[in-house]
C-alpha cells in the first residue's frame, strides 16, 4: 500500500509509511485512467491500487461512464493491473473491497414496498442497464434497502450489535479460515480459486444441491456459483462450522440473488 500511494505522490506528510487500510471513494465523472491507472507517459496507479487492500466505494454508479466500469471487471478478477505505455510496462496491485451504490431507477423514488416514482419502466431498464451482467456477476452480495419510513426514523428501537461485538466475531471467523488455509498462497475465503473450493475442501454432502439447480436453470452463472460457495464459507467460519452445510450455502445464494430462502427463482432472475 506504501509503494503504491508514494508512486502516487500520495503519501501523508510526515507519514512515510501507511498503516491503517485505504478508503477511495471516486467521484462519478471519473475516467477509466482515473479508476484503473494510465496517463501520459509514465503511467500512474488509479484508484483500484490505491485502494488495494482497502475499500473502493463507488457511490450512484449507473453515473459512471460504462467503459469505465467494465475496465474494473479484470483487476476484480485478477488482483492485479498491467498498464502498457510507450515508456513500459508496470504492474499494480489491485486487490480491494469493493462496494456499489446506486438508485433504483433515475429519479431514485422507485422502491418494491412503496413507490412514488413517475419514471416510465423503458427508462428504469436503461438506467439499471448501465451496470452491465459481467460487472454484476462479480459482486458477491447484492442487498436492496427500501425508503426509510417516518415511523422507524422517529422511533428509538432495539439497538443493534455494537461494532465491537461484530469485530470479535469477524476476527474470529477470519482465525478459522487462517488456520484452514495454513500452508497455502491465500489468505482469506475471497482469494482461493473456484476449483481448489471445489476439490481442495468440500461443503457437507447435498449443501449445494440449491445453488447447482440454480445454475442449471441460469439463474447463475459458473462463476456465480464459485461466488456463493466462497460466500458460504465465510459464512459458515462466521457460525462456527467446520465447512459449509445448507443453510450457509442457501443464505450464501439468498445474498447473490436477493430471493429469501424458499421462495423458488424464476429463470431469467440477476445472477
Amino acid at each position: 500500500m506504501t509503494a503504491v500511494h508514494s508512486v502516487a505522490g500520495l503519501l501523508p506528510p510526515g507519514k512515510p509509511l501507511i498503516d491503517t487500510a485505504p478508503y477511495c471513494a471516486p467521484h462519478h465523472s471519473a475516467t477509466m485512467q482515473a479508476l484503473v491507472g494510465g496517463g501520459h507517459g509514465v503511467a500512474r496507479p488509479g484508484a483500484v491500487s490505491l485502494a488495494h487492500r482497502g475499500v473502493l466505494f463507488l457511490d450512484e454508479t449507473p453515473e459512471f461512464a460504462t467503459r469505465a466500469l467494465d475496465a474494473l471487471r479484470q483487476p476484480l478478477e485478477s488482483g492485479h493491473v498491467v498498464i502498457a505505455r510507450s515508456a513500459g510496462v508496470v504492474r499494480f496491485p489491485a486487490r480491494f473491497l469493493m462496494v456499489l451504490a446506486a438508485n433504483p431507477c433515475p429519479c431514485g423514488r422507485f422502491s418494491q414496498r412503496d413507490s412514488a416514482c413517475e419514471c416510465p419502466p423503458s427508462a428504469i431498464r436503461r438506467y439499471q442497464a448501465r451496470l452491465s451482467g459481467p460487472l454484476l456477476d462479480r459482486v458477491d452480495l447484492r442487498v436492496e434497502v427500501d425508503r426509510v419510513t417516518r415511523t422507524e426514523l422517529t422511533t428509538c428501537g432495539t439497538p443493534g450489535e455494537s461494532t465491537a461485538t461484530v469485530a470479535d466475531r469477524v476476527r474470529t471467523a477470519r482465525e478459522r479460515a487462517a488456520a484452514r488455509l495454513a500452508g497455502t498462497p491465500w489468505r482469506t475465503n475471497g482469494e482461493v480459486p473456484g476449483r481448489e473450493l471445489r476439490t481442495r475442501w468440500y461443503a457437507a454432502p447435498g449443501a449445494l444441491d440449491e445453488a447447482e439447480r440454480s445454475l442449471e436453470r441460469g439463474v447463475l452463472t459458473a462463476r456465480g456459483l464459485d461466488r456463493v460457495l466462497r460466500v458460504a464459507w465465510t459464512v459458515a467460519d462466521l457460525a462456527g462450522h467446520d465447512r459449509p452445510d445448507a443453510g450457509d450455502v442457501a443464505l450464501a445464494l439468498q445474498l447473490r440473488t436477493g430471493v429469501p430462502r424458499g421462495v423458488p427463482m424464476a429463470i431469467g432472475a440477476p445472477a
